[in-house]
């Protein structure tokens, strides 16, 4: 029989290396919540990030703090629902160099069902959560085809595939990103530019605290603590632990990997009761 003999790797070259170095990472909502967790664990992990956020000074503070800890950052105000906004602030990374990491992660959340859905609020959740991502991927994918290709992801929701009380326009709208994901990464897979998301459970961010404590005044931490229950694990998930998903899916050790919904959930989708 023939001897095999295996060679052990070295630490550098170990999986959990997962660095970003020399690239340049665009991260929408990266002013705060999971976009600022994503946008400080890129930047940890030599990426030289780029922050889009509505919010100017949220954004500017998140990337100060990023140079603070020795990374590289800019912050950039866009609004990602407006096509002349993100065609001008992605015209304006261009000159810096090549995109070669899109997170979208800029949204909005909404409570009702189809009955109590205003078309106002179905129109702003649409703006926000799907066409924001429809003009940023049309923004860089030309430019990730002309450079050898680039990374996509999309920030999704478990809403798209479990059904949850009183988030009709909120799961319609994370529906659409999970079949936008799909449809990018079919049709440009030969372009080598991979195309996935995630879709957590409930993460407890300051959107999740404001939530609260506009809704269940009084009863703050009765209803977090009903909220994190709800996940089978019995807690909310912290923003870090979206983020680092997210840095394995955009690092060179997921090359292999396209055209996938990763859930990331407490056990919510499977293992509810």
């Amino acid at each position: 029989m023939e001897e095999r003999r295996v060679t052990l790797k070295s630490a550098d070259d170990k999986a959990g290396n997962f660095r970003l170095d020399n690239k340049i990472a665009v991260v929408t909502g990266g002013g705060s919540g999971i976009g600022r967790a994503i946008a400080q664990t890129f930047a940890a992990n030599g990426a030289q990030v780029c922050i889009l956020d509505i919010n100017q000074t949220e954004g500017k503070l998140a990337a100060e703090e990023i140079i603070a800890d020795g990374g590289e950052a800019a912050a950039y105000q866009c609004d990602v629902s407006k096509l002349e906004s993100v065609q001008n602030i992605f015209g304006e990374i261009l000159e810096r160099g090549r995109i070669h990491i899109l997170v979208n992660n800029a949204g909005i959340a909404h409570v009702g069902n189809l009955e109590t859905t205003k078309e106002s609020d179905f129109d702003s959740i649409f703006r926000v959560n799907v066409r924001s991502m429809y003009y940023c991927m049309q923004a860089c994918i030309g430019h990730m085809k002309s450079s050898g290709g680039g990374v996509i992801l999309n920030m999704a929701s478990i809403a798209a595939s479990a059904g949850l009380a009183d988030r009709f326009a909120y799961s319609m709208s994370k529906g659409a990103v999970v079949a936008m994901t799909y449809s990018v990464a079919k049709d440009y897979l030969s372009h080598k530019i991979r195309c996935n998301c995630i879709s957590p459970a409930r993460v407890h961010t300051p959107f999740v605290d404001g939530f609260i404590s506009r809704n269940y005044p009084g009863r703050e931490a009765e209803m977090f603590k009903v909220l994190a229950q709800s996940q089978p694990i019995g807690r909310m998930a912290d923003p870090k632990e979206i983020a680092s998903l997210a840095l394995f899916l955009c690092s060179d050790e997921a090359a292999f990997i396209t055209g996938t919904d990763y859930p990331i959930d407490g056990g919510f989708f499977h293992l509810r009761g």
